[in-house]
């Protein structure tokens, strides 16, 4: 019986793909440097953030990536607001809080944009907790993981992490967890499958076939 789900956020709970798309595409622009379409996209991100500029040629002698990062969330940041949660995310969060499961947003965001993300999208008081780093550079979020896990002495055999990239599969790993990819964020279907995880095809399964899934 799964006690505990880590959700992470971009991609997963707030469909920000087309802008993150235009954002690098206006990098690239800038650049001179040839745009890249969303297949293309949803096949070369990955973390860390740089070697996915990197792979969709973001030319760091031009622009260091230390003035990309600042750049992008100061671009990011007030458009999110304008993108819209997947179909069904608060009703799905409401009804696995009702089953007594502990629900937290995990994220490799920077803590104070994702709180106020999390406060325009109505989802700090349907979680129990919201977890982000410290700093704009979208770093791994297992030190995060483990940290509060141990702190809520959290079962990791009763946890599961829900994401949309190869990196939520690895958190999953490093905290001994199972995990759940949904492949409508920032990868593509054929690039999640590598993981050791269940695909679902959009966030309302959790849901829908809770039974089967989380059970």
């Amino acid at each position: 019986m799964i006690e505990n789900i880590f959700l992470d956020f971009n991609g997963t709970l707030i469909d920000d793909v087309d802008l993150c798309l235009e954002l690098l595409n206006d990098i690239l622009k800038k650049q001179g440097n040839k745009l890249v379409d969303l297949d293309t996209y949803r096949h070369i991100f990955t973390f860390p953030i740089k070697d996915y500029y990197a792979a969709a040629g973001v030319d760091f002698n031009k622009d260091s990536y230390e003035d990309l990062a600042i750049w992008f969330i100061k671009e990011y940041q007030p458009r999110s607001m304008f993108c819209n949660l997947y179909d069904g995310v608060i009703d799905t969060i409401k009804f696995l809080k009702n089953k007594g499961i502990r629900v937290s947003i995990l994220s490799a965001s920077e803590i104070n944009n994702l709180k106020e993300q999390c406060d325009h999208f109505k989802l700090t008081d349907t979680v129990d907790d919201i977890l982000g780093i410290d700093n704009i550079h979208a770093e791994s979020k297992v030190n995060l993981a483990i940290n509060y896990m141990k702190n809520h002495n959290i079962n990791p055999a009763k946890t599961i992490f829900v994401g949309d990239t190869l990196h939520d599969a690895l958190v999953a790993s490093k905290i001994n967890a199972r995990s759940i990819l949904i492949p409508n964020g920032h990868q593509a279907k054929d690039v999640l499958v590598k993981a050791d995880a269940l695909i679902i095809d959009d966030f309302k399964k959790l849901k829908e076939d809770y039974d089967t899934i989380l059970r």
